[in-house]
């Protein structure tokens, strides 16, 4: 109720109309602009398609192509993270394994037979009981080949490994977890953490021998920081970990029996019958039955951790947003994916050269433009933020 005016008196001044403010988008619908860090899980399935498409090929060409694909990826989108320094420590686990795998070949014989012989080694005669084994003999070409091809395409799966830990945020895919895996959150955390934690560690020993005036090269250094290294990533591993567990991470909550019945007869039948569509993708003769397996074991697992995540009720501070890079990342790998399966199964040769007798490896243009699909990510995703110095 208003005051009557006096008369004479002025009119009191009119308060002034603040505009509305405008109407705001849902924190998890908007997307960040400018530098970020892309979803870890897109990183990962990137990684894995292309990984897909090194198992159906012995091709040293294609290998050697989808490794340098996965490389340029990570020299244009790695951060400055200590994480992120982890490729290089792929690479040369890799050329140590493709080492290995020749040297097996060398002094354990290959069971390809073989007409060029390059060199004769000294024979250990073995018991009766061990046929089929030898130590020396001859070496060929043929079996030299077949081992080359052999670890090279381990040697490119680990690259992809390589390139998936060094551009996604290992605590940052943790968080991305469905409830229902919660609970072996703790284990995860060990574990993805501890190879970046180890080349984290070795740097910063390097350094540290390199100021105090002694060399960081040889057996002897290595030695002397092999436990150190060992026991600082462990820790910090182990003491992240431990923090997470404090802070009521994987909690959960009763649920009935037969939920949670239900909710384990779906995941356990999921992850078996994804895993029995792998086995069949990575066979000659498995793709026809293989597709439509995967896709029901796909369907169980996702109602399974549907279900499971009510075990875990939690909030999200800052989720990772899921937008078009994240798509287009994803898509690339599962396109380079299924290009190669399909286009291995159209032309055999191409893609699994024969050692017998030995031929020049062939580079079909479909399969490289194929391989090629996985250049998007570095043109379509944002830069990662860099930290402050």
């Amino acid at each position: 109720m208003t005051t009557p005016r006096a008369p004479g008196q002025p009119h009191p001044p009119r308060r002034a109309r603040l505009p509305r403010p405008p109407r705001r988008t849902p924190r998890a619908a908007r997307t960040p602009l400018g530098p970020r860090q892309l979803h870890p899980g897109a990183w990962w399935l990137w990684a894995l398609g292309l990984g897909a498409a090194a198992t159906r090929t012995t091709n040293p060409l294609l290998l050697l192509l989808l490794a340098a694909v996965a490389g340029y990826v990570v020299a244009a989108r790695r951060g400055d993270a200590p994480w992120s320094r982890s490729y290089g420590a792929f690479l040369r686990l890799g050329l140590v394994v493709l080492g290995i795998r020749l040297v097996f070949a060398v002094l354990l014989g290959s069971p390809i037979p073989g007409t060029h012989v390059l060199l004769t080694l000294p024979e250990v005669p073995l018991p009766a009981w061990a046929q089929g084994v030898r130590i020396g003999g001859r070496v060929t070409v043929e079996g030299l080949l077949a081992a080359l091809y052999d670890g090279l395409r381990l040697a490119t799966l680990l690259v992809c490994v390589g390139a998936a830990n060094a551009l996604a945020s290992p605590t940052r895919l943790l968080r991305s977890l469905p409830g229902a895996l919660y609970e072996a959150g703790v284990a995860v955390v060990v574990a993805m953490t501890f190879a970046p934690n180890l080349v984290a560690d070795v740097q910063r020993l390097r350094a540290a021998r390199r100021l105090r005036g002694r060399t960081d090269r040889g057996v002897a250094a290595v030695l002397s920081v092999g436990l150190p290294v060992l026991e600082g990533a462990l820790e910090r591993s182990v003491a992240l970990a431990a923090a997470m567990d404090t802070r009521g991470f994987g909690r959960t909550t009763d649920v009935p029996p037969r939920l949670a019945r239900t909710t384990a007869a779906l995941t356990l039948s999921g992850l078996l019958g994804i895993c029995l569509a792998a086995y069949g993708l990575l066979t000659a003769g498995g793709a026809g039955w293989a597709a439509p397996v995967l896709l029901l074991g796909l369907a169980a697992a996702f109602a399974g951790l549907l279900l499971g995540g009510r075990r875990s009720p939690r909030t999200r501070y800052r989720p990772d947003p899921w937008a078009l890079p994240e798509w287009l990342t994803a898509g690339s790998g599962a396109a380079v994916a299924a290009l190669t399966i399909w286009l291995s199964a159209l032309d055999p040769a191409a893609f699994a050269p024969t050692v017998v007798p030995p031929t020049a490896p062939a580079l079909p243009l479909t399969a490289v433009l194929a391989v090629l699909i996985g250049l998007v990510p570095a043109f379509v995703t944002p830069h990662p933020p860099r930290r402050a110095s």
